[in-house]
């Protein structure tokens, strides 16, 4: 930590973030995107389609992991169109072992 409190630049460390999805995501394979690059990244937590149209992901990892990840996701799969991605550092409801889709 520096003088402020915050990891030194480039120090990986463990942070929890919910991510929501705004775009058309639904029904084009976005789900199953984000979990193939979450395990390729080693992240953790779960991704759900939400009634309102757009999808959640809750993600425990290294901080340098969740800034690829989010960075993906903002990309989105080929067919999908992301709008924007709402994020938030949240404190963990509990320790995940596994990255899953939820239905």
């Amino acid at each position: 930590m520096d003088a402020q409190g915050s990891p030194p630049r480039g120090a990986s460390f463990q942070e929890t973030l919910r991510l929501r999805v705004f775009g058309r995501i639904q029904g084009v394979g976005f789900r199953s995107w984000a979990y193939r690059h979450a395990l390729r990244l080693g992240i953790r937590g779960w991704v759900r389609n939400e009634a309102d149209g757009t999808v959640i992901c809750e993600c425990q990892g290294q901080a340098d992991a969740l800034q690829v990840f989010t960075a993906a996701l903002r990309r989105g799969p080929p067919f999908a169109r992301v709008d924007r991605i709402e994020a938030n550092q949240i404190p963990p409801a509990r320790k995940y072992h596994a990255f899953e889709i939820e239905y």
